[in-house]
């Protein structure tokens, strides 16, 4: 017995420098980052760096999210209207 509490003591002392290297898990709750967009309020939801949903919210509509429609980078399209593309280029600008 006091054999096998030695070998669980050694055991534990010898594991005890690699804690300090353990990395944190990911989180799965989502970063949200809200900014103002002119008449709109525009949340962002990422999840480890990765942008997968944007919810606006109009100041005079109903708020709308946009999800990723291929994973790409870039297109996004409504989902209550998900046959709908947003366009990613710009035609004027002034």
């Amino acid at each position: 017995m006091r054999t096998i509490n030695r070998l669980v003591l050694a055991g534990l002392l010898a594991l005890a420098p690699l804690a300090s290297f353990a990395e944190e898990p990911a989180s799965g709750d989502p970063d949200v980052t809200i900014r103002q967009e002119g008449d709109k309020t525009i949340q962002e939801y990422r999840v480890n760096g990765f942008l997968y949903a944007i919810k606006v919210i109009p100041k005079g509509g109903k708020p709308y999210f946009l999800v990723r429609a291929d994973g790409s980078d870039g297109n996004f399209v409504r989902s209550d209207y998900p046959d709908m593309l947003i366009p990613a280029w710009e035609i004027f600008k002034w």
